[in-house]
């Protein structure tokens, strides 16, 4: 909760928007009531009381007013102040759901409630605020003085910073669900039915009950970025480092357009699987002891330990959609060859010529051995320097005996978290889910019926249908996000 002598602790003013800007709808007139004890308390018959009085020089003394015009200004100018702070902090409303349409692609209830309550929470001290600048206004209207006129603008000044602050948090949720009323919105209904998908099959494998989250994850787009999540529970800059509601996952217009890319929702979604179910402190945990315990360097280790959440999400990913991910992973890292090897020494991404091969053998010890072949010779036919720029020595001659304990740790290792079952079995994927995929793949390229076959699954099935040449890509596109609209 932000303090008054501190307007900006807690709600950051320079929080951030996305989105292109939506019109925001007008105040009602009744917020510019004031308050019992407000500026209007202080009026007499006619005019204002004070509206005829100078300016003073300073506490208690009087001063020359400048010229007998402007003094009638005074009481209407500060009634004006704490007027229009009053109608900032309304217009600050709570959102309704059917303002953002009433179709599917609506944001719930419940995203629409937990948006209301955070912004309640911060409205609560603007309101205070507010009533403040009314009382200092109608001081400075009884008696002008420029203690009391100097109180009163530097009151006025910390509760526009709040409303300021505030609305930028208002303004960012305004425009996020106000996404759900363009034409994107049937691609982001289908984004959250893939999103929901994962999480409903991840809980449904766990081998204990847990408490479920909820609201589920919201998807939105956003133009000249890279996929992104935001994890709840997470304080976010751009909400003024105001917890996050739910897990939010930014999905960029290119992906959306090639829906064979999008095994970027499945990964984003591991990101926040990997916190709801618990396992974000133990998998770094278990990932750094388990190095150290074969001898590794603890400079190797301690990368490994750093790397551990994309690592996760990149394996997840792989085992909630299976092999057709590795090619929506791919066309991510496939890059300039002096990109591949470039390697950050705070990043929290595995360097790409290394972090592929991970799921190359994630997908052997996934039952298709074939297919990880295919994919391990493109990529070292592409990048046969794995040693070349400026990766540390020590990580890349670890590499081949380190890269079985990572992806064993996090798959094949049961955990506590997940009811002592390992994340392969929680998350199951065999040749018969991939039958499944590219049946799904002929019929969604027909425009058919694709079937029972989970919504996760129809990303596969569109890279097949893209690779099999079944159908042309605008084809595919639109099948695709029909069927998961129609859901």
């Amino acid at each position: 909760m932000l303090s008054p002598s501190s307007p900006t602790n807690g709600v950051n003013p320079r929080a951030g928007t996305t989105g292109q800007r939506s019109r925001r709808p007008r105040a009602s007139s009744t917020a510019v009531r004031s308050s019992p004890g407000g500026v209007h308390a202080a009026r007499g018959e006619g005019r204002a009381a004070g509206d005829d009085l100078p300016l003073a020089g300073g506490p208690g003394t009087p001063a020359q007013a400048s010229s007998s015009a402007a003094a009638p200004l005074v009481a209407p100018w500060l009634r004006a102040q704490s007027l229009n702070v009053r109608r900032h902090a309304a217009a600050l409303r709570p959102f309704r759901r059917d303002e953002f349409g009433t179709g599917a692609a609506a944001p719930s209830e419940a995203h629409v409630q937990v948006v209301n309550q955070l912004m309640a929470t911060l409205r609560r001290e603007l309101m205070r605020m507010t009533t403040r600048v009314a009382a200092a206004a109608a001081a400075s209207v009884a008696g002008p003085t420029t203690a009391r006129l100097q109180a009163m603008v530097a009151m006025k000044d910390r509760a526009h910073t709040w409303v300021r602050a505030i609305e930028k948090i208002w303004d960012f949720y305004l425009e996020l669900f106000g996404q759900r009323q363009s034409k994107y919105a049937d691609w982001l209904l289908s984004c959250d039915r893939i999103a929901l998908d994962c999480y409903q099959y991840a809980f449904l494998g766990l081998g204990k009950a847990v408490s479920v989250p909820a609201p589920p994850a919201f998807c939105y787009m956003r133009t000249g970025f890279s996929p992104a999540t935001y994890r709840r529970g997470i304080p976010l800059k751009r909400l003024g480092r105001q917890l996050n509601p739910f897990p939010l996952i930014q999905l960029p217009y290119h992906r959306l357009t090639n829906p064979w890319t999008l095994g970027a929702i499945l990964h984003e979604v591991s990101h926040n699987l990997q916190t709801d179910i618990g396992l974000s402190g133990v998998i770094p945990r278990r990932i750094g002891k388990r190095l150290l315990g074969a001898g590794l360097p603890p400079e190797v280790a301690a990368i490994w330990v750093r790397w551990n959440r994309e690592t996760f999400a990149d394996l997840s990913g792989l085992l909630l959609g299976g092999p057709c991910i590795v090619g929506s992973l791919l066309d991510i890292l496939a890059r300039s060859p002096e990109s591949m090897t470039a390697y950050l020494p705070q990043g929290p991404h595995p360097t790409p010529i290394l972090r592929a091969n991970l799921s190359f053998e994630l997908l052997r010890r996934m039952g298709f051995p074939d297919e990880a072949r295919r994919y391990q010779r493109l990529w070292t036919r592409m990048y046969p320097e794995r040693g070349a720029g400026s990766l540390p020595p020590a990580l890349v001659r670890s590499f081949d005996r380190v890269m079985p304990l990572v992806v064993d740790t996090i798959c094949f290792q049961p955990y506590a978290e997940l009811g002592d079952r390992t994340l392969a079995e929680v998350l199951r994927f065999e040749r018969k889910e991939q039958q499944m995929i590219e049946e799904a793949a002929g019929r969604l390229a027909a425009g058919t019926d694709p079937g029972v076959v989970p919504a996760r699954f129809l990303i596969g099935a569109a890279r097949v249908a893209l690779d099999k040449g079944y159908a042309r890509p605008g084809v595919i596109t639109e099948n695709f996000y029909r069927e998961l609209t129609r859901r």
